[in-house]
């Protein structure tokens, strides 16, 4: 038996026990956020299991628009049966209230919506690499009873990229990760749509005004802090960045966010979830 603990295994077994796992389900559903690893999960299931598997898409004000279109555009292109829906998770306080397990009661609510809709055991894109942080999220798989068929083949990130290839989903196999928008809020500030709302435009600027490989929109107690990577950060002169600034002050003005100071700094992974030390 296949050990996940045991990340060595090459790549073209990893795809043949995936194969094997999806080929042995008897109907899934697959909780497709928009990003590479579900959307390969997701083209992957349909391959092997064809009209045995839906896709199931959350929408709210945590999913960027950008998301969801492409979720809808390769369903168009692939023949998806895909269901799309508002798991709710902005109706509970504790989701809202951005504690350091936000994301166990987001996932509560996204595996409960889905098991509402559907009998069939629900799949997640989760990978190896994504064992090694705290994800308070696969608490709230395990309770739903949720699959992880790429943690089950022993597949890591590299591994689902170079499977996305294959599958001939071009750019989707590049796209740089993407947490949800309320990621880029500071624990303990609580989540609000408008604040999200002021993120993702803020993103969407960044990308089209410096073409950065990795941007984040942090909201922080002390301000909004942008986050690119060392080769953005560094062509960025002056006048530009201060004609961003501006513009980001517009932004937040706009969505009701209030006069905050802005700042640029190197992209650091997660750095707006404080979790105390222990």
């Amino acid at each position: 038996m296949f050990d996940p603990l045991d990340s060595s295994a090459e790549p073209q077994a990893g795809r043949d026990r995936l194969r094997l796992i999806l080929a042995q389900l008897p109907a899934a559903a697959v909780a497709v956020s928009g990003g590479v690893d579900s959307l390969t999960l997701a083209t992957m299931a349909h391959e092997v299991m064809g009209q045995r598997v839906s896709m199931r898409h959350a929408t709210s004000p945590a999913v960027p628009a950008e998301a969801t279109d492409r979720v809808r555009g390769l369903a168009r292109a692939r023949g998806w049966a895909l269901d799309v829906f508002d798991a709710g998770e902005f109706a509970d306080p504790r989701y809202r209230a951005n504690p350091v397990n936000r994301c166990f009661f987001c996932k509560t609510s996204l595996y409960g919506s889905i098991a509402g809709r559907t009998d069939a055991v629900i799949l997640s894109g989760t990978n190896m690499d994504d064992l090694g942080d705290y994800r308070p999220g696969l608490e709230a798989a395990k309770t739903r009873g949720v699959r992880h068929p790429f943690v089950e083949a022993g597949m890591d990130k590299a591994m689902v990229r170079a499977l996305a290839a294959e599958l001939g989903l071009g750019d989707i196999a590049e796209l740089p990760a993407a947490p949800c928008l309320s990621s880029r809020v500071e624990t303990g500030i609580a989540i609000e749509a408008p604040v999200l709302k002021m993120i993702e435009e803020a993103e969407i600027l960044l990308r089209d005004g410096l073409a950065p490989r990795t941007v984040r929109c942090r909201v922080r107690r002390a301000g909004i802090v942008v986050e690119l990577d060392p080769a953005a950060l560094a062509a960025m002169d002056d006048a530009m960045q201060e004609s961003l600034t501006r513009a980001l002050e517009v932004l937040a003005e706009k969505h009701g966010v209030g006069s905050r100071p802005v700042a640029f700094a190197p992209y650091k992974t997660g750095s707006a979830f404080l979790r105390a030390e222990t």
